[in-house]
């Protein structure tokens, strides 16, 4: 998966340049994949076919073993055949959250067509795939942790450049938030778009935040981009319309951004789903 720039955009009253001009402080991914359903034909092997349903129902027992803790079910993939792992891959689809994490391990997760139900790889420095499993829960917990090892709750924050307005009180209240906040609290928001701020704010806040490990492009909402960054729990959120122009830009201070994850209903609705496809995939055979 490439890597490319996306521009950290400053909206609101005099966040404007008189000359236009790219702010370019945060990577996250752009070239992910859109939506895209699961087969519903049969496979051509008979037998691959069956093996296809027998994960599926191994995958939906365990989701519904797991209705009441809510803890993650994970199925590891490594020791099946590269035939299977495509024809796994083809039938659960694509959904619209995807994540990469650059450290400590690069892994690739794609929410599956199936919500709350991921596929997740992970890689080691050569590049090559350690890990191949799915995932059924919210959100994979690595992502939380991953965001976290990288990160810490008071960073160096560098001079504030002439010209600035509020990107310090900004950093002061983040600083307090993160300080004082314990797990699974509510997110704090601090909405960017309604705030006064120039370039050498946006400017002043990237410095001090810095680019996390995490970084994940949700269309469930229109088109969201999120990044971790290197204060523990803030995330840089962003949402982005049909053309690509930023209508909502925010900080929030919490485990993970609500529009990342999928619901209790998700879950729910993919177990039924999942048996739904095993009995149209085995009226064929």
């Amino acid at each position: 998966m490439k890597s490319f720039p996306i521009p950290v955009v400053a909206v609101g009253t005099g966040s404007q340049p008189e000359e236009e001009e790219e702010l370019v402080y945060l990577e996250m991914p752009k070239d992910m994949d859109t939506y895209r359903a699961p087969r519903l034909d049969a496979f051509d092997d008979a037998e691959l076919n069956a093996q296809v349903c027998a994960t599926f129902v191994e995958l939906r027992d365990a989701m519904n073993s797991r209705r009441i803790s809510g803890e993650p079910v994970r199925i590891d993939l490594s020791n099946r055949s590269a035939e299977l792992i495509a024809g796994i891959n083809d039938a659960l689809g694509e959904g619209e959250v995807a994540i990469m994490i650059s450290a400590p391990n690069m892994t690739r997760i794609q929410e599956t067509a199936f919500p709350s139900i991921w596929r997740v790889l992970a890689y080691d420095e050569m590049g090559n795939l350690v890990e191949d499993a799915i995932e059924a829960c919210s959100i994979p917990p690595r992502v939380i942790s991953a965001a976290r090892a990288v990160a810490a709750a008071d960073v160096d924050v560098p001079p504030a450049p002439p010209g600035v307005m509020n990107s310090p009180a900004l950093v002061h209240e983040l600083l307090d938030v993160v300080g004082r906040r314990q797990d699974k609290e509510q997110a704090h928001v601090l909405n960017l778009t309604l705030l006064p701020l120039s370039p050498n704010d946006i400017d002043h806040l990237g410095a001090t935040l810095r680019m996390g490990s995490v970084s994940m492009l949700s269309r469930g909402y229109g088109n969201c981009r999120i990044t971790s960054t290197a204060m523990k729990d803030t995330w840089w959120v962003q949402y982005f319309n049909s053309t690509d122009k930023l209508i909502l830009n925010t900080l929030e201070v919490v485990d993970v951004p609500e529009v990342a994850l999928a619901a209790q209903e998700d879950w729910e609705a993919s177990i039924e789903r999942l048996g739904e496809w095993v009995a149209i995939m085995m009226e064929d055979y």
